[in-house]
């Protein structure tokens, strides 16, 4: 749950270990992708739209950190996880800290669309303000921040031709 900037790019060579993370791509049946919607934890009006999703924790996989951080921010258990669809290396600041990020976004359906977190950290409470369903259209024409930086385009591509065989690289 964090929000990136283009201006970092990609971590610096020895910057440190990047945290592994997973991200999901929820989709409900009317094809419309769950955002969450996040800001800086003293400042609320720098804020973006992210998908759900988080770090591993000890020896999960990305696959069951994604199950795992989906169930907590978003309250939806019952989910089809299908396969990974992008990859992304990221670095950003958020909450006064930087953050190196190797990020995999998984592809999954549900027939929920009732969201509700159940088990956020302390930071989430403070900087996640709620979650949205986007149509793509919306995400075509919205003027404000979402991540990653290209999810209109990402998603009308994944929606027009399926998951890809192997996940697509992201520049940021």
């Amino acid at each position: 749950m964090a929000r990136d900037q283009d201006v970092h790019g990609a971590p610096e060579p020895g910057a440190g270990p990047l945290r592994r993370v997973a991200r999901v791509v929820l989709l409900d049946p009317g094809e419309r992708v769950l955002l969450l919607h996040g800001h800086e934890p003293d400042d609320p009006g720098t804020d973006w739209w992210f998908t759900p999703g988080g770090g591993l924790e000890g020896e999960e996989t990305h696959e069951e950190a994604a199950r795992r951080e989906l169930a907590e921010e978003t309250g939806i258990t019952v989910v089809a996880l299908g396969p990974e669809v992008w990859r992304r290396v990221c670095s950003f600041t958020f909450a006064g800290r930087r953050w190196d990020q190797d990020e995999r976004y998984y592809l999954a359906r549900t027939r929920s669309s009732v969201t509700g977190p159940t088990a956020l950290t302390e930071l989430e409470r403070r900087t996640v303000a709620g979650a949205r369903w986007w149509s793509s259209e919306e995400l075509i024409r919205t003027h404000e921040t979402v991540y990653p930086t290209r999810l209109a385009e990402l998603l009308c591509t994944l929606l027009d031709e399926g998951a890809p065989a192997r996940p697509v690289t992201l520049d940021r």
